[in-house]
């Protein structure tokens, strides 16, 4: 489609549900402040489509005519930031309002030029800094849902792009071309499945068709960058749907190889369980705003290449607890080349890793000196999880579990193999004494 030949479908305020109650303060101080100095003003993305779902948005993101230069004479707590496409941050205490300049895609022409978009051989956008109007901007957008405009001027919703019509359909489609589209950026791929499962919706045929076929794109995207998309896919509330359909379009495969390899030779059987359980229960502690930390995600996903790496080698002569230093190191330095983690990341994972056989020794001083460990939590969190799916046996989580429960005295005795508790099952019992005739005598004798 020509964006030059769309026309505008404009809501206005009775035919949509967004209120100005509903919208940031800061975000409304901009937009007006914009206005005022004589400049457009409009929010877009995600926090339109959030709204129109009845969503209390995550950001409030103001798009404007005015450039970066402009928008900063306007603003005195406002600062300038980014290269591939200058953005600029207007501050209030904490809280930050990013305010965009309208873009458009250059042409044929100006690509290659010193201002233009810079694009590799297959497509994609290595620089893109040329500023268009409200008309370009929305065609140079992601998805019709992500392009929807609320214009401050008179509380209506701007729609160049159908934007509306799937936002009712529930429908996730890209403006344009698919194909192009993931070429331009392959990453397109990763925000398709993600926006999917968030918002409930069903990834429009045509922009599902390619997805196996462009997967091996994300090859080109830089490691950094698919990593910070990764904690996107996995730590906001959706990871077990997100896997679930990164598996089935083949996106999976180029962030996790080596998972990916593994879970294919297991079948459907305990790893495939192991990572869902994990994912699941990821989800249950985002959506009860308990903490999360990326390592622990990261080792469950990577644990299988790591047991099947030490497993081989334990069985070629390896000590064991060798053995899984040897595949936590070779593992994650691995998986780096796919998404890059940070270095603190790197460490716990295999900390994580390294600390499971040691729960298989129980007896004198090594169970007090694992207690101590600072990684102990998060590795006896990962035995359970191992029981709960059948890669390690319950009573081992079982006693670890009463051992941490003991006192001293308790943990002394069950580190010295003696069988300790409180319930009568755990009690070792003893048995009556057999008493002779001469104790037979003396009672007699006693109660005469």
């Amino acid at each position: 489609m020509d964006a030059s030949l769309s026309l505008p479908r404009v809501y206005p305020r009775q035919e949509h549900g967004i209120s100005r109650s509903q919208i940031n303060d800061n975000a409304l101080k901009v937009m007006y402040r914009l206005r005022k100095a004589g400049y457009q003003a409009y929010l877009v993305g995600g926090c339109v489509r959030d709204l129109l779902l009845g969503r209390e948005p995550k950001d409030f993101d103001v798009v404007t005519d005015a450039h970066p230069d402009q928008i900063k004479a306007v603003f005195r707590n406002c600062r300038l930031i980014g290269r591939r496409f200058r953005l600029a941050h207007v501050h209030f205490g904490r809280e930050v309002i990013e305010v965009a300049t309208f873009r458009a895609l250059s042409t044929d022409e100006d690509d290659g030029s010193e201002n233009g978009d810079r694009l590799t051989k297959n497509g994609r956008i290595l620089r893109d800094n040329i500023y268009g109007t409200i008309e370009e901007d929305a065609w140079r957008r992601d998805f019709t849902v992500n392009a929807l405009y609320y214009n401050i001027q008179d509380f209506s919703v701007v729609d160049y792009v159908g934007g509306m019509d799937d936002h009712k359909a529930g429908s996730l489609r890209l403006i344009g071309d698919p194909e192009q589209r993931y070429r331009e950026d392959a990453v397109r791929m990763l925000r398709a499945v993600r926006f999917a499962t968030k918002l409930g919706f069903v990834i429009h045929p045509a922009c599902a068709e390619p997805l196996p076929r462009l997967a091996p794109l994300l090859a080109e995207i830089p490691a950094a960058r698919l990593f910070d998309e990764v904690v996107k896919l996995f730590l906001s509330g959706y990871a077990l749907q997100n896997f679930e359909q990164l598996r089935h379009y083949d996106l999976f495969h180029q962030l996790f190889p080596l998972t990916d390899e593994a879970l294919s030779l297991q079948g459907e059987g305990y790893p495939l369980t192991f990572v869902a359980k994990a994912l699941k229960n990821t989800d249950a502690r985002v959506a009860e705003n308990q903490p999360v930390a990326p390592y622990f995600l990261f080792a469950a996903l990577l644990w299988e290449p790591v047991r099947i790496q030490a497993e081989a080698a334990i069985a070629s002569g390896m000590h064991e607890i060798v053995a899984y230093q040897e595949a936590a190191a070779d593992v994650t330095d691995e998986q780096a080349d796919y998404t890059a983690y940070p270095r603190a990341i790197s460490l716990a994972m295999r900390d994580v890793w390294q600390l499971q056989p040691r729960f298989n020794y129980r007896l004198g001083s090594r169970p007090l000196r694992l207690l101590s460990h600072p990684r102990f939590r998060a590795a006896y969190d990962f035995l359970l999880l191992r029981a709960e799916t059948g890669s390690a046996e319950p009573e081992l989580a079982e006693w670890w579990t009463q051992f941490q429960a003991a006192d001293e005295a308790g943990q002394k005795a069950m580190a010295a193999g003696q069988k300790t508790g409180s319930t009568a099952a755990s009690r070792k019992k003893r048995k009556p004494r057999r008493r002779g005739p001469s104790s037979r005598k003396s009672d007699v004798a006693t109660d005469a």
